[in-house]
């Protein structure tokens, strides 16, 4: 684990050096051609980092005929005379009974499937879809916990390493383990003040000295967890001082505390002001369903809403009035901000992913994350790399334009199920191929449900 911080350190520690050396090129590069490899570089990361693309159902351009063609030489080249797994093979078959158990209860009930409603309330049972909202912190280690217990080990891994290196640790304290934004803004600006005047007034003593009673420091900035660190790493040691009379406690600043270098305040000044903090990655808490299992009515847990259950209350209370107001003549743009209100109760997202073979892939998202985010978990879980097209419940087909929009944008919350297709170009074609869609290791984890 402090191998990692470590290295972070010695980044940051770099990127304070070589940033007053200014940009870097080769001797015999002009500088049109570093602002193009610039450029090609960004580019090339920003495709890196987006999920796929579909294509457009119809006319595919020669590019994406080619692209469909690579990908059935990869498949026919994977291929092997190898023996189906029987356990695999038997998974399969099961999911095939129920799909044909189901299908076979819609034409008991006269029901056609096509116009069968996709049910998405996952709210009305005892049974939760997902047992909780899970986190990982690469940079401390790969467990995978609830956000309450990261934050734990966070500050108590940040408080381990402050005797080797104190400043830049002080810096990600501030940032990582406070969680009201503005008081830890109103904090930093006053912690940025304190350096900026020792910088410009050297000499000034006026500057070099906190009094721990002041209203500022004590309402501002002695509450935030690593503050005080960060003013001992500045320079700063408590000493009890005569004031008119009686003692006081201040922060005194002694340029002989950090090696008689003053460019060290100007190095923590840009940390502090960096707002570098120890992220928390949400885990998708990735779950592979059969058709049985899918169609159980299930609920939400509490972490999926941003209302405490006080405020829940309330809005059972509103029930009645928003019942009265579906009888009311409501505007386009009235019934638009109700929709958008209810959205917004929630922080996380459901997505199921039907397969046309029945089964399901679920994964929990933030209702901020963008569409391309849900294709790109798609086509990590895929067992053949190869062009797909995402539908929603309703039949609609999603655009390249909507990968960028948020999962809020898209109406996507609380929870609701997309319909995989093969792209229209190579359908055909993969389906002699193949009838697999996930990885065999991922459709074992039907049987641990």
């Amino acid at each position: 684990m402090a191998e990692k911080i470590k290295k972070f350190f010695q980044k940051k520690k770099l990127d304070a050096k070589f940033k007053l050396a200014g940009p870097g090129h080769k001797l015999a590069e002009s500088s049109s051609s570093i602002h193009g490899n610039q450029s090609n570089s960004k580019n090339s990361g920003t495709q890196k980092n987006q999920g796929y693309v579909p294509p457009p159902r119809a006319a595919p351009s020669s590019a994406t005929r080619q692209a469909a063609e690579a990908a059935l030489a990869r498949l026919n080249s994977q291929r092997k005379d190898t023996p189906f797994n029987t356990s695999l093979a038997a998974i399969q078959a099961q999911v095939k009974r129920e799909l044909e158990a189901e299908k076979k209860n819609l034409v008991e009930e006269q029901i056609p499937t096509s116009t069968r409603p996709i049910e998405t309330n996952l709210e009305s049972s005892p049974l939760l879809a997902v047992n909780g909202v899970y986190f990982r912190c690469p940079i401390i280690n790969e467990e995978v916990l609830p956000k309450e217990e990261w934050r734990i080990k966070i500050k108590s891994f940040l408080f381990d390493q402050l005797e080797e290196e104190r400043g830049l640790t002080a810096c990600l304290i501030i940032h990582s383990c406070n969680y009201n934004r503005s008081k830890v803004n109103d904090c930093v600006g006053i912690l940025c003040k304190y350096l900026e005047n020792i910088i410009q007034n050297p000499t000034e003593t006026k500057f070099q000295k906190i009094r721990c009673s002041n209203a500022t420091y004590r309402e501002k900035v002695e509450p935030i967890l690593g503050a005080t660190e960060f003013l001992y790493a500045a320079g700063f040691r408590l000493t009890e001082l005569d004031n008119n009379g009686s003692t006081e406690t201040y922060w005194v600043f002694s340029l002989a505390n950090i090696g008689d270098d003053i460019s060290s305040l100007e190095f923590l000044t840009d940390a502090i002001k960096a707002e570098d903090r120890i992220e928390l990655e949400l885990d998708r808490s990735l779950q592979v369903l059969s058709p049985a299992q899918a169609n159980k009515r299930v609920e939400l847990p509490d972490e999926f809403f941003a209302m405490n259950k006080e405020d829940i209350r309330k809005e059972q209370l509103l029930r009645t009035e928003a019942m009265q107001k579906q009888m009311q003549l409501r505007t386009k743009a009235m019934r638009e901000k109700d929709e958008l209100r209810e959205i917004r109760k929630y922080k996380f997202a459901l997505i199921r992913i039907r397969f046309p073979d029945g089964v399901f892939l679920q994964g929990t998202f933030s209702v901020y994350e963008k569409f391309s985010e849900v294709l790109s978990f798609i086509q990590e879980n895929l067992e053949h790399d190869c062009p797909f097209i995402v539908l929603s419940p309703t039949g609609h087909k999603f655009e390249e334009t909507d990968n960028d929009k948020s999962l809020v944008d898209l109406r996507l919350v609380p929870a609701t199920i997309l319909n995989f297709q093969w792209d229209p170009s190579i359908a055909d074609e993969i389906q002699r191929v193949t009838n697999s869609y996930l990885k065999p290791e991922l459709m074992m984890l039907i049987q641990a449900l």
